[in-house]
This record gives C-alpha cells, sequence and structure tokens, in this order.
C-alpha cells in the first residue's frame, strides 16, 4: 500500500487545510457516597434534601465536605420543592440536551428550607424573558419516571404549589453510581502538516514531517519539538515497523469494539524516529514481544477515509526480530 522504504513525498502547498465537525462524547461514571446517594435517591421519590454544615446553613445541592471546616457532612435535611428566584438568565434557542427545547430561563433558585441556590431551568410558557424576574416563586416539575439524578427535576414552573406527588412504594435500591453523558461539539481545522498526514491516508500512503536534523515524526507535527520551527518537509514510510512495546488488554469496557484479550502496541515504521499506537493482531496475545516486526493490514480501497484506521491492524511479518539497538531508545 506504501512505499517498501522511506522517500521524499510531493506535497501541494496551495491545497486548502482540512476542516470538519468533531464531536467528542464519553459517559462520565461515578459513585457517589452517602450524601449525594441520599439526595439522588430522594431525587427518585420526588423529594429534595439538603445537608446542613457546621454554621447551622442547609446546602443545596448537598456537599459532601463542610466548606468553613472541611469536615464530613452527615445531618441530611429535607426541603421543600417551591423556592425563590435568586437570579436569572434567559437561554432564547435551547440545545440539544437541554432541559426545554423552547426558549426558557436558567435561574438560582433557593428552595424554602434551603440556604444556597441550585441552577436550573424554568419554564415561563409563551411570556418570555417578561415573564420572570428576580423574587419571582417557583416550584418543581418532576420527571415522568425519575430514575435518580438531577433530571428527576424535570424544569422549574412559576408558582408557589407544589405538585402533587402521589405516594408510591419504591423497592429499589438506593443510588450508589451516576452517569452523566457528557460531549462538545467544535469545527476543527487541521494544520498542514495535519492535512497532509490525513490526505496521504486516503490515498493509502503513510507520510511523516522531517526536521532539519532528519529526524521523521509520523503522524506529522505541526513543529519541530526541539527548535520550535514548522515542519514543511515530508517524507512517504514504510507501511512495515518494529514492535517497541505493547499492552495486553484483557479487561472488557463500555464502548469496547474488540472482545479481550488483544494487544496495542506502539509500532516504529521504518524511517520514522517515533512510534504510535495500533492493534497488533493474527498471532496470540502471549506471543507479541518487543521487537517482533510487523506490517499493516489494510481496510478494502472503498472503505477509506480520512483516518489511521484506514489500517485495520498490524501482523506479524515473518522476519526476524529487530536489534534491540534500534529501538531501545523507544520504550
Amino acid at each position: 500500500m506504501s512505499a517498501s522504504q522511506s522517500s521524499p513525498a510531493s506535497i501541494d502547498e496551495h491545497e486548502p487545510p482540512l476542516s470538519a465537525p468533531l464531536k467528542l462524547s464519553f459517559d462520565y461514571t461515578r459513585s457517589v457516597g452517602d450524601v449525594l446517594g441520599r439526595f439522588f435517591t430522594e431525587l427518585r421519590g420526588r423529594r429534595v434534601v439538603g445537608v446542613r454544615g457546621s454554621d447551622g446553613r442547609v446546602l443545596v445541592p448537598p456537599a459532601e465536605f463542610d466548606p468553613v471546616t472541611y469536615e464530613r457532612l452527615t445531618e441530611i435535611v429535607p426541603v421543600a420543592s417551591v423556592g425563590t428566584v435568586m437570579s436569572w438568565a434567559w437561554q432564547p434557542d435551547p440545545l440539544d440536551g437541554q432541559p426545554l427545547d423552547r426558549p426558557f430561563a436558567w435561574a438560582l433558585v433557593k428552595l424554602d428550607g434551603a440556604d444556597t441556590p441550585l441552577i436550573h431551568a424554568v419554564d415561563v410558557g409563551a411570556a418570555g424573558p417578561a415573564g420572570i424576574q428576580t423574587g419571582a416563586r417557583v416550584h418543581v416539575h418532576w420527571a415522568d419516571e425519575p430514575v435518580g439524578a438531577i433530571t428527576d427535576i424535570a424544569y422549574f414552573e412559576l408558582g408557589d404549589t407544589p405538585e402533587d406527588v402521589p405516594e408510591q412504594t419504591d423497592d429499589r435500591e438506593p443510588i450508589t453510581m451516576i452517569v452523566v453523558p457528557s460531549q462538545i461539539e467544535i469545527q476543527h481545522t487541521a494544520s498542514q502538516p495535519e492535512s497532509t498526514f490525513l490526505r496521504a491516508l486516503e490515498e493509502g500512503k503513510l507520510v511523516g514531517a522531517s526536521t532539519p536534523g532528519g529526524k521523521v515524526y509520523f503522524p506529522a507535527r505541526e513543529a519541530d519539538p526541539a527548535t520550535g520551527q514548522q515542519l514543511t518537509e515530508f517524507v512517504e514510510l514504510a507501511d512495515k515497523g518494529t514492535v517497541t512495546t505493547f499492552a495486553i488488554i484483557n479487561i472488557p469496557f463500555a464502548g469496547q469494539r474488540i472482545k479481550p484479550p488483544y494487544v496495542a502496541a506502539y509500532v516504529l515504521l521504518d524511517g520514522a524516529d517515533i512510534p504510535f499506537l495500533h492493534l497488533v493482531t493474527e498471532i496470540d496475545a502471549a506471543d507479541v514481544r518487543m521487537g517482533m516486526r510487523v506490517e499493516a493490514v489494510w481496510k478494502p480501497k472503498e472503505e477509506w477515509g480520512l483516518g489511521i484506521d484506514n489500517i485495520d491492524y498490524f501482523r506479524p511479518t515473518g522476519e526476524p526480530d529487530a536489534d534491540y539497538d534500534t529501538y531501545k531508545h523507544h520504550q
């Protein structure tokens, strides 16, 4: 798929840089402990609680440690589902994932019985920003199916009459873990070296950036790490290399696409001066070793895009292992 040995790569410097939306997302998972666990469990039952601090204040949402003495807090205090708007800001164009799909206010609401406010959405209906003001009385509108999260408070509505909460028996275990989906979306514009690297991958080529001193970095870097100078010379590399170090993945995790055990290895391509991470398969994980010679296995050409995943994985070449001195500085 690529050159058998490194060679200068022809680059069109007048090509515009690549640009595309980049969406990063993950599920943030954490244990919640006794205090927050109680808070989320009570929300599931359509109740709100806080915690009392050493100065007598009731903190909502509850803090695990006292903001005055830093001691652990334990005294749980029930508070009302009705409160007062302390301050607010208007959200004219709701974003995906926000509590409402129509214009609403973000507000700091101090619930009756609490001494600190919590931030949440307030629905003012068709009144718009004229329908809310500091000092307005609001009440919780509960989610139809509470699950033990802050989103069990769907939003606040104007008025100081609490919603009717039906009596119910909840035999579920207390909340001990929460999962919060997190994401950010940006428009990423690649640098010239990055654009060169990605365009080459789309053609089945592996291109690194060369420093004035002759070191070749793969993937291509924006600047020479030693001098900070921009890198503008590019070299096409072979799709063979040497395993410099590796890890055997034995533990399954969320989103995993390969069944353990499998090997993630740093591969030093022939002609490159820095290894990069990829999969090594077609060999028992226990037989992978440092110095092993490997070659790229490319996906079918029709599946190629602008990504290093055009290489499906690396596999052993069957060649003798590389001499230790050729990769010892990369462990």
